[in-house]
């Protein structure tokens, strides 16, 4: 006699949980799981397969049959077919109309799959597949295909039977963050088999673990945040990366740093010891805390780094700071200069200094300009590096924990009070050259207060036409098609704003392109409205500087403003002046007025 089922009692679905099972067998996989796609089972789903078991779109969407029962380790190999197209970068999410591949492209992308998984098995293939496949890319494979027909074996090696199993939708990715599963594939992969490589050295227990030992580099990091209180701060907010494949395909010696997203990055396959890693450490937090990324200006970049490593050196040496490795930048003759005067002296040879070497390689500066890989949040400079060197230098001083060098404690206090603004820099040059008119009191011109006074004379307060001819200066605007627009509007902006302020009525402006054009003194509110930027080549300013210089109404006393990209020619001028120039711009030549750059 039967036992009677209980009532409410679910049957079980021995498909689903056949699916599930390969759907963790997936995830399992670290670099499988970093390709993020989502998974329709609906049964009214239109682009799953009647034949197979798993169809992929471009939306990074796998469609699965949604009653088939298969093996979980069939399942797990086939959702990772479909995961690697994405990986592969067979069916990217790209914008615009998308091209369906056709039979002899959709079986190479198949036979390359199914090639790879060969050698990166993940669950079971099925019965039906072959077990070799021909050597060659997809497009060699489909050019070959395409001349001698696709041989039976590969015709359908997909997942979805004899249809095609990928498929191309329209694009749907408005408002949302378009994927790179090739990216996050390939990032994924690199670290898989990193750690892969340090579990069979015994650095690691599992690919997922925690290294099973701490590495030296970790622990020069852990050594500042409990024993060196100056980096302490710094140290606590700075990650590690400690990847040989992206040091690599960088060409990273040994270490270098990107100070915008707070990492170091290490070559782990360099042999040091704990306090030479401590060396290298504070060498790269120190030039990220103190800027040096920042304050190259218009230097060569890789020059002003090795002069920064002189002088990093030079300090780390003398607070005894680790051990430095052999082969780095040190000079005894270049300790007590910074790293300006470092550079202005190694300059001079330009041959014997490319072929020093940095941290991270000969030629080649360890201070980036971005983070390696992926986009990251960047940490925001003033309140980190500022904020940390200042407190550690705090605690040092009051812990007396040892000599610090003067230079670096002055960039340390130099730190929490930065530079002015160029265009407070500028209201300075404004308020030194620029006179304001001087009323001057007159009997000639009555005093209008003495109405209720008539029998009393008063003088009268007006500013006579020399002392308002007097306050002036000229203005030479370059306004050839290089010139940015932002530039121009920055820069009249705070030109009208300032001038207006110190009660100049007008200005003589010049505009320079390939000629010189006067348009005389105009109010300082109108200068923006007036100018033209004029579409030709490159900008001769001399014409306009020569042309003020010689102009009977224009004061001999008043100063020249030049605003130019930095494109024109060699000027001197032979009166007071500046520059207003972007940011990273270069002037062809020494300035010797001030130069402002616009940020």
């Amino acid at each position: 006699m039967t036992r009677p089922r209980a009532k409410g009692r679910k049957k079980r679905d021995p498909a689903a949980e056949s699916f599930a099972e390969g759907v963790r067998l997936v995830k399992a996989n670290p670099a499988l799981a970093a390709v993020e796609f989502d998974i329709c089972r609906a049964e009214e789903c239109r682009l799953a397969p009647r034949q197979g078991l798993v169809r992929v779109d471009s939306d990074g969407t796998l469609h699965v049959h949604p009653a088939r029962l298969a093996d979980p380790a069939v399942w797990a190999w086939s959702l990772a077919h479909a995961a690697l197209h994405l990986g592969f970068g067979h069916v990217p999410a790209d914008k615009g109309e998308r091209v369906q591949p056709d039979r002899y492209e959709l079986a190479a992308r198949c036979t390359v799959v199914n090639r790879f998984l060969l050698t990166f098995p993940v669950g079971r293939a099925p019965d039906e597949m072959p077990l070799s496949y021909p050597d060659g890319d997809e497009e060699q494979l489909a050019a070959r295909w395409r001349r001698t027909g696709v041989p039976a074996p590969y015709a359908h090696c997909g997942t979805a039977g004899t249809e095609a199993d990928q498929v191309l939708v329209p694009w749907v990715w408005f408002g949302r963050r378009m994927p790179d599963w090739r990216l996050a594939f390939a990032t994924a992969l690199t670290r898989t088999v990193s750690a892969a490589m340090d579990m069979a050295g015994g650095r690691r227990d599992s690919l997922d673990g925690e290294p099973a030992v701490k590495r030296p580099w970790d622990r020069a990091l852990s050594w500042f945040v409990s024993s060196y209180p100056l980096l302490g701060g710094i140290a606590a907010g700075i990650t590690l990366v400690a990847d040989a494949e992206l040091a690599r395909a960088h060409g990273i010696a040994v270490a270098a740093v990107d100070a915008g997203a707070g990492e170091i990055y290490v070559n782990p396959l360099r042999r040091f010891e704990d306090e030479e890693w401590r060396f290298v450490l504070a060498h790269e937090m120190l030039h990220a805390a103190l800027r040096h990324g920042d304050r190259c200006g218009t230097r060569d970049p890789y020059l002003f780094n090795v002069a920064c490593d002189y002088v990093i050196n030079g300090w780390l040496v003398e607070m005894q700071v680790g051990a430095m490795p052999e082969g780095l930048l040190y000079d005894k003759e270049l300790a007590g200069l910074s790293a300006e005067e470092v550079y202005d002296r190694i300059a001079g040879d330009l041959r014997r200094m490319r072929r020093l070497a940095t941290l991270r390689g000969k030629g080649v500066g360890d201070v980036l300009g971005g983070p390696l890989g992926p986009p990251r949040d960047h940490v925001d400079l003033d309140g980190f590096y500022r904020r940390g060197l200042a407190q550690g230098l705090d605690l040092h001083e009051r812990q007396e924990r040892g000599f610090l060098p003067g230079g670096l404690v002055e960039e340390i206090r130099a730190l929490s009070h930065p530079p002015l603004p160029w265009d407070a820099r500028l209201a300075r040059w404004f308020d030194e050259f620029v006179p304001r008119p001087e009323p001057v009191r007159s009997y000639a011109r009555p005093s209008r207060r003495q109405a209720s006074t008539p029998d009393i004379p008063r003088a009268g307060r007006c500013f006579p036409p020399e002392e308002i001819a007097r306050c002036t200066f000229g203005v030479v605007l370059d306004t050839s098609g290089s010139m940015d627009r932002v530039l121009l509007g920055k820069a009249l902006g705070a030109i009208a704003s300032y001038a207006g302020a110190r009660d100049v009525p007008a200005a003589r402006v010049v505009f320079c392109d390939a000629a010189p054009h006067d348009a005389g003194y105009l109010p300082v509110t109108e200068i923006a409205g007036r100018v033209r930027v004029r579409g030709r080549g490159g900008t001769v300013l001399q014409p306009g500087i020569d042309l003020l210089q010689r102009a009977d109404d224009f004061p001999p006393t008043a100063p020249v403003l030049v605003i130019t990209d930095g494109w024109c020619d060699v000027l001197r001028v032979r009166r007071e002046h500046a520059y207003l120039i972007p940011q990273g711009a270069r002037l062809p030549f020494t300035a010797r007025g001030p130069v402002f750059r616009v940020s």
